[in-house]
């Protein structure tokens, strides 16, 4: 499970050259990972994964538990070295940025995250707006923060402390930091897993609407109906490396997933919407 610390306020992205990030063309690659291994502990955690996040759509990675959907999540973010093969972002190498430049451009929301001291909610959501520090756009902070929190339904709450939250809200305020980050690349590890059925879908919306304001969004989901009915592509992952990947209708299909995870399962059209639904197969 990945984990993650918010970035507590401070100076650290301020006084600093910093390359800004420009418009983004719909259907620009702005992630791209080529031929990209991972190894972890001395094992392969990734092996020669091709894989595109585009400007303006929504990618689900999918698959069983281990598969790699984490990891190349982290990779992704450039929070992993490639060991073999690249990661390029907005155009150039990962490793190329600085690490100031790289928050201005790809905003990450890890499974879990860490905060050592009581900050409140309105101060976490802030968080998301440090990269900013200095800039032209730090102007944007308040809008961005007050947006982030009325989208994501936790402004009600702004002033009570991080600590005291369930788990479901710790989650919604944990998106809210990333979405007022305003960065053109959204990577999500498993933003709905503590969240009940309406938040999951309002979750789900939000990453439809950042991605027709032209981001490009990434997001690890286990939920397949909900990759389904949201995602423009899936990747499905298993053992490391992509199984398949295109739309979902495509990538979806019984005889694949039933091997990849294992569990036999049947794959029907929604009767009004035509969205494939994934059901396992069960003995009664």
């Amino acid at each position: 499970m990945s984990r993650g610390r918010f970035p507590v306020p401070g100076t650290w992205f301020a006084g600093r050259a910093r390359a800004l990030p420009g418009p983004v063309p719909e259907g620009t690659a702005y992630a791209r990972a080529r031929g990209l291994g991972v190894r972890l502990g001395g094992r392969t955690v990734l092996d020669g994964v091709d894989l595109e996040v585009t400007a303006g759509r929504v990618l689900a990675l999918v698959g069983p538990n281990g598969a790699g959907k984490s990891t190349l999540l982290a990779a992704l973010a450039a929070d992993l070295p490639a060991t073999t093969g690249e990661v390029r972002i907005d155009g150039r190498p990962a490793t190329a940025w600085t690490a100031p430049e790289l928050a201005l451009r790809r905003a990450v929301l890890p499974q879990s995250a860490a905060l050592s001291f009581p900050f409140t909610v309105d101060a976490v959501v802030r968080m998301g707006r440090a990269p900013w520090a200095g800039t032209p756009r730090e102007a944007e902070d308040g809008a961005a923060v007050a947006e982030a929190m009325a989208a994501t339904e936790v402004a009600g709450f702004g002033g009570r402390p991080f600590s005291a939250l369930s788990g479901g809200e710790r989650a919604r305020v944990a998106l809210a930091r990333v979405l007022a980050q305003r960065a053109p690349l959204l990577l999500l590890d498993e933003p709905t897993a503590a969240l009940d059925l309406r938040h999951q879908e309002l979750v789900l919306r939000i990453c439809r609407e950042r991605a027709a304001a032209g981001a490009a969004v990434a997001v690890v989901l286990h939920d397949l109906g909900l990759a389904a009915a949201y995602a423009d592509r899936a990747a499905l992952l298993y053992g490391g490396t992509v199984a398949a990947q295109g739309p979902p209708a495509e990538v979806f299909e019984a005889e694949l997933l039933s091997r990849v995870y294992r569990q036999p399962v049947e794959v029907i059209g929604h009767p009004r919407t035509g969205t494939p639904l994934v059901m396992p197969l069960r003995e009664r």
